[in-house]
């Protein structure tokens, strides 16, 4: 039984749990199978997003730079807070609690990600070539091979990231885990999404856009998802082949 924001601990055995004890049996139930499969999820979405890239159905449109994105300084270290979103990803499956619900979650995140590749099939966009900044910074020259300027509108960088907070903050809540974590959740995606604009992949209106598709997805997976009955709370999920 899920339990609501403001009811105390769950009583397990007559006993109340705590939140960290929730939290850490979710983070052992499904740790292991939740980071193979995010790997090969996140290949079967590379060959997508690359094949989309070199042959999309159009030319690619150019997105306008907005005030903000002028007023934001280049910042090459800010590479290692856009990289951190393949650990913040795994996060939030690794945090469900059954098998039924990791499914759902993986559905939902996969739905999200085959609709910015329609979007980027139908309607490529790019960055301005004025707002990439040349840099020996370690790992630019990585990501500007695989990465290039196109595929930006919207930022799916930003769209699985908000979807992820927003999950976690949904597991968070419903364990009564302290603020702090709460904040650590929002101030990673926050720092993510900046990262975006600070390396200039993306500009303002890609993260917006991003943002935008990202909540409406995880809104759909927090309204539509599998019930929680009587099974056991904590089930070990498949491992990928």
């Amino acid at each position: 039984m899920r339990q609501q924001p403001g009811v105390p601990p769950v009583a397990v055995g007559g006993q109340s749990r705590s939140w960290a004890v929730d939290f850490r049996a979710r983070l052992r139930s499904g740790f292991v199978p939740t980071t193979l499969w995010t790997t090969f999820l996140t290949g079967l979405f590379f060959v997508g997003y690359l094949s989309v890239q070199r042959h999309p159905a159009f030319a690619p449109i150019t997105m306008p730079r907005t005030e903000l994105d002028l007023m934001i300084p280049f910042e090459p270290l800010a590479i290692v807070a856009y990289v951190s979103i393949w650990i913040y990803v795994g996060v939030g499956p690794g945090l469900q609690r059954t098998r039924a619900e990791f499914a759902a979650y993986g559905v939902w995140l996969g739905a999200l990600c085959v609709t910015g590749l329609v979007i980027f099939y139908f309607w490529p966009t790019q960055v301005p070539a004025t707002a990439l900044v040349a840099t020996g910074f370690p790992g630019f020259e990585a990501l500007r091979r695989v990465d290039a300027a196109s595929n930006a509108c919207p930022s799916m960088h930003v769209a699985v990231a908000i979807f992820t907070a927003m999950r976690i903050g949904d597991v968070l809540r419903s364990i009564l885990a302290p603020w702090p974590m709460r904040a650590l959740n929002v101030v990673w995606f926050v720092v993510i999404g900046y990262s975006t604009l600070a390396i200039r992949q993306h500009v303002v209106l890609d993260v917006l856009a991003g943002a935008l598709l990202g909540g409406v997805f995880a809104l759909m997976s927090l309204r539509w998802r599998p019930a929680l009955g009587p099974a056991p709370v904590f089930e070990e999920l498949p491992v990928p082949p």
